[in-house]
């Protein structure tokens, strides 16, 4: 234990203190709001309008009786999402049941339906039927105000783009983000839903799974996102529920269950009743939040001035000290506060470290790079081998990297990703932890000869690739670029299966978009040419470098060979123009290969690699073809030139009429070893 300079103390305890006091005193005001309907059996809570009633215990929004209707169910009770007097925000998660069900076997079904969030004492505008979903008047005119939804859509009117998909809608009711499905929504299938938000990413995420399928082409699940900013969306009260609209077409759109749950959504509810929010009345809930406001603050008065006055009783005693445990720095310390909440990889101490590398023996070096070092080790504990990845002290990305590592993939599961075990920070030293990878990098085996990577293999490889990229682009909670792709961050267990690696220049995506960083980062010979001009890393330039790694998986040959100028895809290309794909081939593996996936595995790398990011597929439409879903691209004969363009990364990759719609996708792992 050392102390530290006693004015600062005081400076840093003081503003400590007043944060104390004012989280102390507004505690009492808040609370969860939680509801939970396994069923519709009991509809206290529950206001209804329009077509939508309650029988059997479901919660029918509209019933396929009569055509033009609409059909809205709400919570009776608001939902404060933030408040203006704090800054606090809440975050919020719903899941729910629903079927929908077109009427007659010959109908095709309309519109669909949509829970929502919307301005308190919201009601169902006029001429908000049909594809409105009881939202807006007159999707012609699609202009709203203090509006997200989720719509359920099994109808296309002329704001779509498809007829059976899942949605995000904010403050219109054309799109931000959505989902094309290939099974239909309203065949009657039972259809699950969650919706999270979390303020602090900005992060609102909806997962539908199909409940009860046979099919295996059914399991798994369906995921889109997108970056929302409540309190600018939003206002201070919300309303909650679910509304749906018919038109020409009719069909049933019935809600089985309801979950709601939030965070820090202040006492003092108010009712709904059919002219919008009012006090709530005299009951017993309002007199006990009366209660807890008068009570709230004297009990934590009291409670603020007896700990205020342990403390400087101690500091008089000459007490109040900084703990600094084994030299731990400031930087340190607010990087144990930054990860400590991470659930998965543990922290290690440094001398436990010391102890699994033999103090980080030359012998036990298994590579080295601008990064740093990295060292085998073994942890007793656990009985097993690990990597660790020693970051250099004259590496000045070093830290912003390290930190970017952790706190991204600790939050990672994926069974084509590497699984980071720990980390440590202490006595100056950055130490990530990884299992030990026996059969090293993808790279010593191409173009080191290490081992001669069997076809079979190598596409699994390429295949297992794909996957990693599909789940960081549009699977996991947040869409993650990397930013770094490339064969020597491409990790192989002792089955060679792909574990994708080295996430000290990924970024979280905005909103799906173009990475906002002004330093270009990555690899010559992997980086896109749009990324090399302008600086923007984008899902397109991931897609560009597995691209690229494809092809040398293929070929056997680097991105860019150090006795030539051209790229690895220029040659390729040229092959592919003169209809000798089957010559581009490692030439260790002579014939032993399939013909078939090799003209394939090149097809999708040019089809990667397209110097014309607009041009691309996204990663689930690469890996649709490498799993033979999919017809082939149509590729021009000659490499196309660039496009430096960076305004239409913005818009999803086109899909080519021949693909087949998207599936589900669901794979995961990665390590250092040798």
């Amino acid at each position: 234990m050392s102390s530290i300079n006693l004015t600062s103390t005081r400076t840093c305890t003081s503003t400590t203190w007043l944060l104390f006091i004012h989280f102390v005193l507004y505690l009492p005001l808040l609370h969860a709001l939680h509801f939970n309907y396994p069923d519709f059996k009991d509809v206290n809570g529950i206001v209804t309008s329009g077509q939508a009633n309650v029988t059997e215990g479901i919660l029918r929004l509209t019933n396929g009786s009569p055509i033009t209707t609409v059909g809205r169910a709400v919570y009776d009770k608001q939902v404060r999402l933030w408040d203006n007097s704090t800054g606090k925000v809440t975050d919020f998660t719903t899941s729910f049941d629903f079927s929908i069900k077109k009427m007659g076997n010959d109908s095709i079904g309309a519109d669909g339906f949509a829970f929502f969030l919307a301005k308190n004492g919201s009601q169902s505008p006029d001429r908000s039927h049909g594809g409105c979903f009881g939202l807006i008047s007159n999707c012609t005119y699609n202009s709203a105000d203090g509006l997200v939804a989720v719509e359920f859509d099994t109808f296309r009117n002329t704001v779509d783009l498809g007829s059976n998909h899942f949605a995000i809608d904010v403050n219109s009711i054309y799109s931000v983000k959505t989902r094309e499905m290939t099974r239909p929504l309203n065949d009657g299938s039972k259809i699950h839903v969650a919706i999270n938000y979390a303020y602090s990413t900005n992060n609102f995420s909806v997962t539908l799974s199909f409940l009860g399928s046979s099919s295996s082409n059914d399991h798994g699940s369906f995921n889109i996102w997108t970056l929302i900013d409540i309190p600018r969306v939003m206002p201070e009260y919300a309303t909650v529920g679910f509304a749906a609209g018919t038109g020409t077409y009719t069909q049933k759109h019935e809600v089985l269950s309801w979950e709601f749950n939030s965070t820090e959504s202040p006492a003092g509810e108010r009712e709904i009743n059919s002219t919008g929010w009012s006090p709530a009345g005299n009951n017993e809930q309002g007199r006990m939040n009366n209660v807890a406001v008068v009570v709230g603050p004297v009990v934590g008065g009291v409670f603020i001035i007896v700990v205020i006055g342990l403390f400087y009783w101690r500091r008089a005693q000459g007490v109040v000290e900084f703990e600094d445990q084994e030299g731990t720095s400031g930087f340190e310390n607010a990087m144990n506060r930054e990860f400590d909440h991470n659930t998965g990889p543990r922290r290690y101490s440094y001398s436990e470290m010391v102890r699994a590398t033999n103090n980080f023996a030359k012998q036990g070096l298994l590579g080295e790079g601008g990064f740093g070092e990295v060292y085998k080790g073994f942890l007793s504990q656990l009985n097993m081998t690990i990597a660790v990845k020693r970051v250099s002290k004259r590496s000045k990305q070093g830290r912003k990297e390290y930190i970017s590592e952790v706190k991204i993939i600790s939050g990672l599961r994926h069974r084509n990703l590497v699984k980071l075990m720990g980390w440590c920070h202490e006595k100056g030293e950055l130490l990530l932890i990884y299992e030990f990878m026996p059969n090293g990098s993808l790279d010593s085996h191409l173009f080191r000869e290490k081992t001669m990577l069997k076809w079979a293999v190598r596409y699994k490889m390429a295949l297992g690739l794909a996957s990693a990229l599909l789940y960081l682009h549009e699977e996991s909670d947040q869409s993650v670029i990397h930013r770094d792709i490339k064969s020597s961050n491409i990790m192989l267990d002792s089955d060679f299966n792909t574990k994708l690696g080295d996430f000290g220049l990924a970024r979280l995506m905005d909103e799906d978009a173009v990475a906002k960083t002004t330093a270009l980062a990555g690899t010559f010979g992997y980086m896109a040419p749009e990324y090399i001009s302008k600086g923007k890393a984008s899902k397109a330039s991931d897609v560009y470098s597995f691209g690229v790694v494809a092809l040398e998986i293929a070929c056997g040959r680097k991105s860019i060979e150090s006795n030539s100028d051209a790229s690895l895809a220029a040659w390729v290309w040229e092959m592919y123009g003169e209809d000798r794909v089957v010559d581009v081939v490692d030439k260790r593996l002579g014939m032993e290969f399939e013909a078939k996936e090799l003209e394939c595995l090149v097809n999708v790398g040019l089809w990667c690699a397209h110097p014309d990011h607009t041009l691309r597929p996204s990663i689930r439409q690469a890996l649709q073809v490498l799993q033979f879903e999919a017809h082939f691209p149509d590729l021009p004969k000659s490499m196309p030139p660039p496009n430096y363009n960076l305004g239409s990364l913005e818009e999803e990759p086109p899909v080519p009429s021949s693909a087949a719609a998207h599936n589900s996708l669901s794979f995961t792992s990665i390590n250092v070893g040798r």
